[in-house]
């Protein structure tokens, strides 16, 4: 049996916070291997155009060359609909049915896990790891059911203030992303064009 760490989210673009999330996370929890599993359709953001899974997809790849723990795993693409993190997790039960799970998020997205689709039954599928990103402390919403309070394990990590967002929009203003990811992911982001706005 392997403990399994499975990272979602849009990844739009990778940078350098969710691989210290995940490094955090792998060393804290000693997890054997960490997914790294780009959302299609994130439910939460379907009002931004993303970049195609395919971008995303390679930019992850170059992200995580070399690291033979952690993985790059395309299981959203076929599923019809919003990529929801339970839909997810079930796929990743039916294929590792054996493994311990640990899904991996960061702990400022807790007070919004009362809102997602079943987290009743993400709890029951995986410990949920919220790695917190060194800016206070990480509350667990006690709106949640004790079912899921009690499957939340907090990670601490180093102070990480690089959002996805910033990266965008730097990319977009023609100002430097540099070290705020990959050196690989820069240069296929400024080759490809994207984030470039309209």
């Amino acid at each position: 049996m392997s403990r399994l760490g499975i990272f979602g989210g849009s990844f739009d673009p990778v940078h350098t916070g969710h691989l210290i999330l995940a490094e955090a996370c792998r060393e804290a929890l000693s997890l054997d291997e960490v997914w790294f599993v780009p959302a299609a359709r994130p439910p939460h953001k379907s009002g931004r155009p993303l970049a195609s899974m395919k971008d995303r997809l390679d930019l992850l790849t170059l992200a995580t060359a070399g690291r033979g723990d952690f993985l790059v795993r395309d299981l959203e693409s076929d599923r019809d609909g919003p990529s929801y993190t339970v839909d997810t997790l079930r796929l990743v039960r039916d294929e590792r049915p054996d493994d311990d799970l640990v899904f991996l998020m960061g702990a400022d997205s807790l007070a919004d896990l009362p809102g997602w689709r079943d987290p009743e039954g993400i709890a029951a599928l995986a410990t949920i790891a919220a790695a917190n990103r060194g800016f206070g402390e990480a509350a667990v919403p006690q709106s949640l059911p004790a079912s899921v309070r009690d499957r939340v394990v907090v990670v601490a990590m180093p102070a990480c203030g690089i959002s996805a967002s910033d990266v965008r929009g730097r990319t977009a203003e023609g100002r430097s992303v540099r070290y705020l990811v990959p050196r690989a992911v820069e240069v296929a982001i400024a080759s490809r064009g994207l984030y470039r706005g309209p």
